[in-house]
């Protein structure tokens, strides 16, 4: 018999109320493990501005880390692209051990001063706990392959509380240029019950305020070639920031063989780089400070810097930090970066200081994490609706400029950006980077001692968050 409109209803509302049933108890938990999370990154930070000494742990934490992931962490290493690997193979799935090794390693990062993020701790602690409760009721490769979509969704929204952004990201970051429209449902319910969960626990997330525009207008076409400008410098420096990584991952491993080693000397570069620079502003998240003077995220939305050069200072920790095997994430510093650059354009320019601190903040991440949607709908989320036109031309100028760099290597290609430029859909940008490095090679010879191996390595052994 030929279905019927009213069959294909009663379908679409039975699975839609299955999937409510399979991501309810996903989406508590993960909402539960980010409220906790957030409470001892609180409580971490807060020691490390309690006791100044922590920060010569460092090393130490960092090996204790390091042999913790050698001996127990095997393939939970590669972090954010294990998942993006598993959405796309469903071969072997995430191991349940991922959520607890990143959560207490990226604390253990933060409490000793370490310049990472948490985003990619959230993450992974969606897709291990998703990919955990698929195992459990043994469920097929493609309900599975939702069920991980769900679980990145829940803990990106829960983490920021920006639930609308969590479920777009997860379902933009997988393939560059498309949208995986059937994980809709799924990533909807799961952020949006994440991070009510996180919200019932009591947990918080920073506030920011950008001042509504002039007379009530939604769109000033004046200001309209500086919005542009900004979305190109984002874009350029997320491809600096991802590039310096992948770079320095790469020399770690071909320089230091042993992991646990890799992050211990990590800790001393940034021990000598607080004492180069003279200032421990670029420690930990950068989100708050007991010190008013402090540079934080919040603080480059109330006026001028007097530190121009604040969002370079904070990439360079960053970098060190998260290419020696530290945990936590990009996401975070990626918005210190970006609310310090667009304080410093702002400035130079003559534009509003808090409206390109939130314009910096979210190109940014567009730009490296090559999801223009997903940014501009967390913008919207985070500092109002009315900001909504700068936000979109900011992050999708970002995303083009940023080319085929990416913080994330194992996600592939789906539309390239540049016709012509001998892509093949589907490809990873870990695959693409090889070919480019390849090219590097021929071209200046065997100076450049990157190889396509390495290249390749890099991504599987990101420190991500």
């Amino acid at each position: 018999m030929k279905p019927t409109w009213l069959s294909d209803l009663c379908q679409s509302i039975r699975t839609t109320l299955l999937w409510f049933v399979w991501i309810l108890p996903v989406a508590v938990a993960v909402g539960s493990a980010c409220a906790f999370f957030l409470w001892a990154l609180d409580l971490a930070t807060a020691s490390r501005f309690e006791h100044p000494w922590l920060l010569y742990g460092l090393p130490l934490a960092g090996l204790l880390m390091g042999w913790l992931y050698h001996l127990w962490g095997k393939n939970a290493e590669a972090g954010n692209n294990l998942i993006f690997d598993q959405i796309h193979e469903t071969d072997a799935g995430v191991p349940r051990r991922m959520a607890p090794l990143v959560l207490v390693t990226t604390v253990l990062t933060h409490l000793c001063g370490g310049s990472a993020g948490r985003e990619g701790t959230a993450v992974q602690m969606g897709g291990s706990l998703a990919s955990g409760f698929a195992k459990l009721f043994h469920f097929p490769p493609d309900r599975t392959r939702l069920l991980l979509m769900a679980g990145v969704a829940a803990g990106f929204g829960a983490v920021f509380g920006t639930p609308f952004a969590g479920a777009v990201f997860a379902m933009e970051v997988l393939l560059i240029g498309r949208l995986r429209y059937e994980a809709l449902i799924p990533c909807l319910f799961a952020s949006l019950l994440a991070d009510w969960t996180c919200q019932a626990w009591g947990a918080h997330h920073v506030s920011y305020f950008v001042a509504s525009p002039e007379g009530g207008r939604a769109f000033e076409p004046a200001l309209i070639g500086k919005v542009v400008l900004i979305g190109i410098a984002a874009g350029l420096a997320s491809v600096l920031f991802s590039e310096t990584i992948h770079f320095l991952q790469g020399s770690w491993k071909r320089w230091v063989p042993s992991a646990p080693m890799r992050p211990f000397l990590g800790g001393l570069l940034v021990i000598g780089l607080v004492g180069w620079v003279g200032t421990r502003e670029y420690l930990g998240l950068g989100v708050w400070s007991p010190n008013a003077t402090d540079l934080t995220i919040p603080g480059f939305f109330a006026g001028p810097s007097d530190e121009r050069w604040a969002w370079a200072w904070k990439m360079l920790f960053a970098v060190v930090t998260l290419s020696a095997g530290f945990k936590g994430g990009e996401v975070t510093p990626l918005f210190f970066i970006g609310a310090a650059l667009g304080n410093t354009l702002a400035v130079s320019l003559g534009a509003p200081v808090d409206l390109f601190a939130a314009l910096g903040f979210v190109a940014i991440f567009a730009g490296a994490t090559h999801t223009p949607l997903a940014s501009t709908i967390m913008g919207i989320e985070l500092f109002g609706a009315e900001h909504a036109p700068y936000l979109a031309v900011a992050c999708f100028f970002a995303y083009l400029c940023s080319g085929h760099s990416g913080i994330y290597l194992s996600q592939r290609i789906g539309v390239p950006k540049l016709p012509g430029a001998g892509i093949t859909p589907g490809m990873t940008l870990r695959q693409w980077r090889g070919e480019r490095i390849d090219a590097l090679r021929r071209l200046f010879g065997r100076g450049l001692r990157t190889t396509r191996k390495d290249s390749g390595k890099e991504g599987r052994g990101e420190p991500d968050p």
